[in-house]
């Protein structure tokens, strides 16, 4: 998945972006003379897949689908590893978990996360993205709009209605799930 810019907008320098200029469909690796290029507005692809097509921090996440979590008086072993990312060192997989994935998805691929298993710690970490693209963090509203709560997973793809995202915690276990596009806060991607 691609997010488009057109016009003088520029990509920032991160590290997984290429910016690559586009011209008929089909046409992509193409060269094009300077005196073309210049005479109509410049359209560019953001692309922040890495060489294979994705954010690094991405085939870890999908590595761990279907971790879930265990009935009462059980404890995974793999929940409790993302918790030790975060300030919930030590504690189980009966709590929430969703930001506890994220940070240990982005360490496993060398990223600090916020360190944190609020999800809506998030919202103060990397840049705002104007508009989603495949694997930003994607943080969403839970209950009211106005508390600390919240949810937070990898943006996969929106319709009208909803937005799927890839994450930790959602039905209790590492999955894609739809929300409510209404629910978004924000999206974030690593400095």
């Amino acid at each position: 998945m691609r997010a488009w810019a057109v016009g003088e907008r520029r990509a920032l320098s991160w590290g997984a972006v290429r910016p690559r200029a586009v011209g008929r469909p089909g046409s992509e690796n193409r060269r094009q003379s300077p005196e073309r290029t210049r005479s109509r507005p410049t359209r560019m692809i953001i692309d922040t897949r890495e060489s294979f097509g994705e954010p690094a921090w991405m085939p870890v996440a999908y590595a761990e689908r279907g971790i879930r979590r265990f009935p009462v008086g059980e404890t995974n072993p793999r929940i409790v590893e993302y918790n030790n990312q975060t300030n919930l060192v030590g504690y189980d997989d009966k709590i929430s978990w969703c930001s506890s994935f994220i940070n240990w998805c982005l360490t496993r691929v060398g990223v600090h996360g916020t360190g944190s298993a609020l999800a809506r710690s998030w919202l103060d970490w990397g840049i705002a993205l104007e508009s989603p693209t495949f694997g930003c963090i994607t943080v969403l509203t839970r209950d009211d709009p106005t508390s600390w709560k919240g949810h937070v997973g990898f943006y996969l793809r929106h319709d009208a209605d909803y937005i799927y995202l890839f994450g930790g915690n959602q039905l209790d276990e590492v999955r894609e799930l739809a929300y409510p596009v209404a629910s978004v806060l924000g999206h974030r991607w690593p400095k």
